[in-house]
């Protein structure tokens, strides 16, 4: 049975969710599901933007021949070649004869290299700002390499004034009923997952990201419509500046995340005086994470919405704990800038790890290391607390006034 929403009189959602895949990508958890949003518009010529993942493909069937109405689809425009947007192609081709697919050269090439379909005089070919007539509506299309594949570009409705934007604005998380943003309390139940979605995603891409806004910027853009997640249809400065703000690695928030390995609880115990020394001193936003139980997904969505981070580990095999390791790869590889960072070590003979993770950081752009880098040996000692009582001071002085209670 379809199952549509109507964005305007001429366009309507055809997408569809998943509440049964577990990982996006099979790499992050996504307990809430996942959203794959396509479009329909109806003029003289009818015109579909993007497909969907192929656990949906039946419904999202069912939705364009309810649109349709026994009309003919004339064009796909592919904005994106990753398979969750792509992977209803060859269907459409079967029960479309006629449809063309609109893309680019890159769009093309991808593709064919996926599925290996005969589409002679079956492709119109664009260009940076080339436009689409289908009567009264017109796309034109952009072009947002590594936003976040090469191929990837948007299309601009120039009557109505939507953006098709491709993943850019999206987020992890199963639509329930409500498709536009101002249907939802997104703050609370939308942000965090946008943020986990950007940081995971797209984080990597920030010169990219900016660079596709700039050009978008001059357009009139009633309406957000991306391939994951809620429409924007009101407010949409709201998550244009955090696109914006995420795109710059400027933290999104005066906050502290407290991200800690510990083998047998005593680096834990440090981070949990660390923490209580922090709200006693009158530090409203912190966050704490073991980084052995908690998703790295999750971690990066914190330091992207975090200014301050304190990163606590022990010594391992002469070196940095595994999974606080490989939670600095990540970091590293999505571009992670602009943060002042705290370390806290641990080892009972040789105690290396706060060397090593300064290292690190330090091939890190604008990454300030606040002194002191503490070292505990075992246990948490006097010391210890002596100088986590000093840690929570700089913490503090480094914030500024805009976290006190």
């Amino acid at each position: 049975m379809y199952c549509t929403r109507t964005l305007t009189d001429f366009v309507s959602w055809v997408g569809g969710t998943d509440r049964r895949l577990a990982l996006f990508e099979n790499l992050f958890p996504i307990p809430r599901g996942i959203t794959y949003n396509s479009y329909l518009i109806l003029d003289e010529k009818t015109a579909l933007i993007d497909t969907v993942d192929s656990s949906i493909t039946l419904q999202f069937l069912e939705n364009i021949q309810f649109v349709l109405n026994n009309r003919p689809l004339d064009y796909l425009v592919i904005n994106h070649m990753e398979p969750d947007h792509c992977a209803s192609i060859a269907q459409l081709l079967l029960y479309y004869p006629n449809l063309k697919l609109v893309g680019n050269r890159k769009t093309f090439e991808l593709l064919h290299q996926f599925y290996h379909l005969e589409l002679t005089g079956r492709t119109i070919p664009v260009r940076e700002n080339d436009f689409l007539s289908l009567g009264s509506h017109t796309l034109r299309f952009a072009f947002a390499p590594m936003v976040h594949w090469p191929e990837v570009m948007v299309t601009y409705e120039e009557k109505e004034s939507l953006l098709f934007s491709a993943d850019a604005f999206g987020s992890f998380g199963a639509l329930n009923g409500a498709l536009f943003q101002d249907e939802m309390d997104f703050d609370r139940e939308w942000l965090p997952d946008a943020r986990r979605y950007y940081g995971n995603i797209v984080g990597k891409y920030g010169s990219q990201v900016q660079r596709a806004m700039e050009k978008l910027s001059c357009l009139n853009i009633q309406m957000i419509c991306p391939l994951h997640g809620p429409v924007w249809r009101k407010n949409i400065d709201y998550i244009w500046n955090k696109y914006s703000r995420w795109s710059r690695y400027e933290p999104e928030e005066q906050a502290v995340a407290l991200l800690y390995a510990s083998m047998y609880g005593n680096t834990e115990n440090a981070v949990n005086l660390l923490a209580c020394k922090l709200a006693e001193d009158g530090v409203k936003s912190i966050a704490v994470h073991d980084v052995s139980s908690t998703h790295v997904s999750t971690l990066i969505a914190e330091v992207f919405r975090c200014s301050h981070l304190v990163l606590a580990a022990p010594t391992y095999n002469n070196g940095i704990y595994p999974e606080m390791l490989n939670f600095l790869h990540d970091m590293k590889a999505l571009n992670l800038q602009n943060r002042t960072v705290a370390l806290i070590e641990n080892g009972s003979w040789s105690p290396v790890v706060g060397e090593q993770m300064r290292a690190f950081l330090e091939g890190l752009q604008g990454m300030r290391i606040l002194e002191p880098v503490i070292t505990i040996r075992s246990a948490p000692s006097a010391k210890t607390l002596e100088e986590l009582e000093q840690l929570s001071k700089n913490l503090l002085s480094s914030l500024g006034t805009a976290i006190r209670l």
